[in-house]
């Protein structure tokens, strides 16, 4: 197999500031072709409306909060197409997941929480399972991370079978520097 490239956003540093560059960086990966779902953090569900406003008819959009999204955001994100998925378990605080948690904030608290709102849609139910999706998440506020990874259940990561397990397949956006809890 002949390499592939790929155009990676690093941004300096975290935070709300680089959510419409994110999305642009979204956009263009969906026009370049094969994904066809992006799975979004988005506490109060702002973000998510940024995206699905930008990205309506090109991929299918679903907002993954852990608390209540506000019913305004909640509304639109419907109304421009979207799915809005609420008051959900998170999936990396589970018993027995802290060092994979770990592991992924030494990408970015925005790395984690894209891989995250990834296992969590597979868990509701809301991904095509084993399917190649963006998952955006950010630090804070806004979104300053995306990554491509394969939709599997949180029950699934390191399942025995290949075709099923999380594998993060490429990387879109990220900050460099990281923000430490």
């Amino acid at each position: 197999m002949s390499p592939v490239e790929s155009k990676v956003e690093y941004f300096t540093d975290p935070g709300l500031q680089n959510t419409e560059k994110v999305i642009e960086t979204v956009e263009n990966r969906i026009m370049s072709g094969g994904i066809k779902t992006i799975v979004v953090a988005s506490t109060s569900g702002e973000t998510a409306v940024k995206f699905v406003k930008k990205l309506k008819g090109m991929a299918a959009v679903i907002a993954v909060s852990h608390g209540e999204m506000k019913p305004m955001h909640k509304r639109q994100i419907i109304e421009y197409g979207g799915k809005a998925v609420d008051k959900t378990h998170l999936a990396l605080h589970a018993k027995g997941m802290d060092d994979v948690r770990k592991s992924f904030y030494t990408f970015g608290q925005g790395f984690k929480v894209a891989v995250e709102v990834i296992l969590i849609a597979a868990d509701k139910g809301e991904t095509d399972l084993y399917e190649d999706v963006i998952g955006v998440g950010g630090t804070g506020r806004g979104a300053d991370t995306a990554i491509i990874a394969r939709a599997t259940t949180s029950k699934e990561i390191f399942t025995k079978n290949d075709n099923k397990k999380l594998e993060i397949r490429e990387i879109l956006a990220m900050p460099t520097k990281k923000h430490w809890w």
